[in-house]
């Protein structure tokens, strides 16, 4: 173990200011604290804390955090509180303990909710000071290299899995590569052992074999850079074997046929420097195709900057090569933690300059659960970065395979909100299109649009799925609360009694709601009764009849009539949402419609004439006269099966036909072709059924069309 006297002269060899009398009673409590306390390695407790402290000192922190190391663990597992720590040592220092405590309070489980939650709890204690993750990624870093002494097996593995989940993708995050890396090594050799075996026999095979090839090429490198008049520190080294199992999964390949395992590093001046160096390898060596990336004029957002390359270079090897300042490679190797040393001074504002750290609080605040939250920081954390820019030149860093909805929402969730329409470098673009390294994106918003259910399927980034489910839930719920709330005033007056909310507010909790708005939700979701909640509020002399709500299956195949007075209005709403329009049939405003009520999705329209509605003969309860809201136009779906003649020009002709009587295309499949004839079944935009049987009517006069029908199914 490190001795006190060690532990202070370390801290005061980088930082002379540092309060060395609070240095030794962090040390003296933390002993006394901990007592005979033991590891599961047989050693004494306080080592782990005091190891915790040595590695936080290499990276030459600040005594504040050298001291938030020595108690982290003193609440948790001891006699001390946090006034004790307050009393002694100063809010400061209490602030960090209690933040490190806290994330420690969720005892791991192998659940993913119980993992989900303790990194929401990480994510609100480091947006307040990121020490409080530093400390805790020193912890996990002892903990896993201390993993083997755990007896159960499966507790190491989920331990390994977590760090693997969340540790490691924030230390690099953050810009620690030296903890990212022993993290993920230290996490790999437990999750799978024989593979990082497998792979770590062949690199100590290949490092005999070469013997000193790490020496021959970094000589004939420095060589290289004299000539050209630049000088270099340069380092070299084989990747790790979990770096190597990484590309080995990526590019599908075994480990002899990955080449590039070698890593070199170059520092050099300065900037100038490093472009000159970069010039003089390319001239040199034979360039990698797209290994070439410049993290110095768009760094990462963790602060990375570099200039990475690949070439066939010294000994005809395929190498990997980062090119970087002195001030670049402290950086690189500390990430955050080099603003965070002595020199730096300290303050809780320096966390909140990491705008990653803000998007992770917005996902934190949309997400529904632990479970989404956990997705969609992981989505976040784990993907490379493409980086684009705003029109006034902003440069926004996105992860690769990002879409514009990404970027609207990276650069704020109103944007993202109300986007309709992108520009990429100029050109209206779908906003499905995947953005680009140097993509110039210009965003089209529209203050009364919406984020649509779709675009979940392809946007990327953790904060847009979030904000978009979050739209599509809030937008449900309250579509379930004003279509339940419909329905019991429809049923309160079929059954001849007034409604009134304070009639039915007292029944929530029967019903097993909390609020009022929640037992309309259920019984807008299918969940609840509405005749039952009236039969509740007022219960019936003598056994319920059927509903009154119920549309008999007689009138279902009889001539369409008009909606009752008692018929629920609807609107054109969202497809998928609580109220949603079937794919059997179709229905458009115009036609004579029902609503058939499913547990858990609300109700799906089908036009009266619906042959599916037979399936629903024997349960008129779920049954509800529906109608169009007249004031609210919108934009339905048509299904056309049309027969066109199999010649030139006869697509371009049935497009422009619909084009011309205002319909719009937005799907078109070929069920059946012929020598002579196509069949196509063709979705059509239109506002209600006369706007089709108008669509109908200008194909039928059209000679290359055979035959047009309304599609069912």
């Amino acid at each position: 173990m490190i001795r006190q006297y060690e532990l202070v002269e370390t801290v005061r060899a980088y930082d002379p200011t540092a309060d060395e009398a609070a240095l030794d009673r962090a040390y003296v409590y933390a002993m006394k604290m901990h007592g005979s306390q033991t590891r599961a390695s047989g050693d004494p407790y306080f080592s782990h804390p005091l190891e915790v402290a040595g590695i936080l000192t290499r990276m030459k922190l600040d005594h504040g955090t050298i001291i938030t190391a020595l108690l982290h663990d003193v609440i948790e597992d001891t006699d001390a509180s946090l006034e004790d720590i307050r009393r002694m040592f100063g809010d400061e220092i209490a602030r960090l303990v209690d933040g490190v405590t806290k994330l420690t309070r969720i005892e791991l489980q192998s659940d993913r909710t119980k993992q989900a939650e303790n990194l929401r709890k990480l994510v609100l204690a480091m947006s307040q000071d990121i020490r409080v993750l530093l400390v805790k990624l020193a912890d996990r870093l002892h903990n896993m290299r201390t993993l083997h002494f755990i007896g159960k097996p499966e507790k190491r593995r989920r331990i390994a899995a977590e760090t693997m989940d969340i540790y490691a993708p924030l230390a690099a995050r953050i810009g620690i590569n030296d903890i990212k890396d022993e993290l993920e090594d230290l996490a790999f050799a437990e999750i799978n052992p024989d593979a990082r075996t497998s792979i770590k026999a062949r690199l100590d095979f290949l490092r005999s074999e070469g013997g000193d090839l790490v020496e021959r090429i970094i000589e004939e490198l420095r060589t290289t850079l004299a000539e050209g008049g630049v000088e270099a520190q340069i380092a070299g080294r084989m990747k790790t074997p979990y770096s190597v199992w990484q590309k080995m999964q990526r590019k599908n390949v075994g480990i002899e046929q990955l080449s590039d395992i070698m890593a070199f590093r170059l520092v050099v001046a300065d900037i100038g420097a490093c472009y000159h160096a970069l010039g003089l390898i390319h001239a040199r060596y034979p360039v990698v195709p797209g290994r070439f990336k410049d993290y110095i004029s768009t760094p990462k957002p963790n602060g990375y900057r570099s200039l990475h390359t690949g070439v066939i270079g010294p000994q005809r090897q395929r190498i990997e090569m980062q090119i970087r300042t002195a001030d670049m490679h402290q950086v690189a190797e500390l990430g955050v933690a080099a603003h965070w040393s002595y020199k730096q001074g300290s303050g809780a504002s320096e966390g909140r300059k990491y705008r990653w750290i803000r998007e992770l609080l917005d996902i934190l605040d949309q997400a529904s659960g632990p479970e989404e939250f956990l997705e969609h920081t992981k989505l976040e954390m784990y993907q490379d970065q493409v980086f684009c820019f705003t029109p006034k030149g902003d440069l926004i860093a996105l992860p690769q395979g990002s879409v514009p909805i990404d970027f609207a929402y990276a650069v704020h969730s109103e944007v993202g909100d109300t986007c309709v329409g992108a520009k990429i470098n100029g050109r209206l673009v779908p906003l499905q299109t995947q953005l680009k390294n140097g993509d110039q994106v210009e965003i089209v918003s529209s203050k009364t649009s919406t984020p649509s259910p779709t675009w979940e399927q392809f946007v990327v980034t953790g904060k847009a799925k979030a904000r978009i489910r979050r739209f599509v839930r809030l937008k449900r719920r309250q579509q379930f609360s004003d279509l339940g709330k419909a329905m019991l005033q429809k049923a309160f007056r079929q059954e001849g009694h007034p409604f009134s909310e304070k009639t039915v507010a007292p029944l929530a909790e029967k019903f097993r709601a909390e609020t009022v708005e929640d037992l309309y939700a259920a019984v807008g979701e299918g969940l609840a009764s509405a005749v039952e909640i009236v039969h509740a509020a007022y219960p019936p002399a003598r056994p319920a009849e059927k509903p009154a709500n119920v549309v008999p299956i007689a009138r279902a195949r009889g001539k369409p009539k008009k909606a009752s007075r008692d018929a629920i209005p609807i609107t054109g709403l969202i497809d998928g949402m609580a109220v949603h329009f079937a794919r059997c049939c179709h229905p458009l405003p115009g036609e004579r419609i029902v609503g058939i009520v499913t547990t858990g999705k609300g109700v799906t329209i089908h036009t009266i004439d619906c042959e599916t509605l037979e399936n629903y003969h024997h349960e008129p309860e779920r049954w509800l006269d529906i109608g169009w809201d007249a004031e609210r136009a919108s934009v339905h779906v048509g299904r056309l099966d049309v027969v066109i003649a199999n010649e030139p020009g006869s697509l371009g002709s049935l497009s422009t036909v619909i084009g011309k009587n205002g319909g719009n295309i937005i799907n078109l499949k070929i069920t059946t072709r012929s020598v002579d004839f196509f069949e196509l079944l063709i979705d059509v935009e239109v506002g209600d059924v006369r706007h089709l049987t108008t669509i109908i009517a200008a194909l039928r006069a059209t000679p290359v069309i055979n035959s047009v029908e309304r599609a069912r199914g």
